[in-house]
């Protein structure tokens, strides 16, 4: 048996239903929303599992789960060196969002990274602690950051209404996801021209863990086949 981990509401359940069924495979849930029971039809030895979509990363890690759909900004989040520990099997053409880097617009004089990286020096040197950037993207924020040489900065946590801690004198900039633009801008917010961190997406991946079985390695490239990927 082979187990799918498929966030457990709102779009990104109701799109991964709907761009399973398109290749022939039905997903349903059925009850009410706060019960969980499931069904599979159209391909046989293959167990839908619904989780939270930050839980799915964690869980294809562990092998419990094989199969797991969800945001390719969370794999590269929550798992170190994520290409090692999962696959893409197929990145699945919604759930589209950029986790961007967004500064006031009032900072008409900062547009690039070069341009923030200066402007933090300035800012630590004038207030005496580093620029503040917050973010939920702990990981993928740092890394990116250090590639392009940015520094005296630091981390502000933050898990819900990022846009809103500038405004509110938490921060001096944010990292967060945007699908539009619109909410930043509302916030008085604009992205650096080359502020770009990742373009995510909905995705298959796969665990890479060494203890799946023979059968489920047979099951694995018949639903590829299936699937068409």
């Amino acid at each position: 048996m082979l187990k799918l981990g498929v966030p457990s509401k709102g779009r990104l359940m109701e799109k991964t239903f709907d761009w399973f069924g398109a290749r022939g495979i039905s997903l349903r849930k059925s009850g009410s929303d706060r019960e969980y029971a499931v069904s599979v039809d159209g391909f046989e030895g293959l167990e839908l599992v619904l989780l939270s979509a930050g839980e799915i990363p964690r869980e294809l890690v562990a092998g419990n789960i094989h199969l797991g759909v969800t945001g390719s900004d969370l794999v590269r989040e929550k798992l170190v060196n994520w290409d090692s520990r999962v696959a893409e099997l197929a990145p699945m053409g919604f759930g589209g969002a950029d986790l961007v880097v967004a500064v006031p617009q009032a900072w008409v004089d900062v547009n690039t990274l070069d341009d923030l990286d200066a402007t933090a020096a300035a800012f630590r040197q004038k207030h005496g602690f580093r620029l503040r950037i917050a973010t939920k993207y702990h990981r993928l924020v740092r890394e990116f950051l250090r590639e392009q040489g940015v520094a005296d900065y630091q981390i502000v946590d933050s898990q819900g209404a990022t846009e809103g801690t500038v405004k509110n004198e938490t921060a001096e900039a944010i990292a967060d996801i945007t699908s539009t633009g619109e909410t930043l801008r509302a916030n008085g917010l604009k992205i650096l021209d080359d502020g770009l961190i990742h373009a995510s997406q909905a995705t298959l991946f796969r665990g890479r863990r060494n203890d799946w079985t023979d059968e489920q390695r047979k099951k694995l490239k018949a639903l590829q086949l299936v699937l068409g990927i």
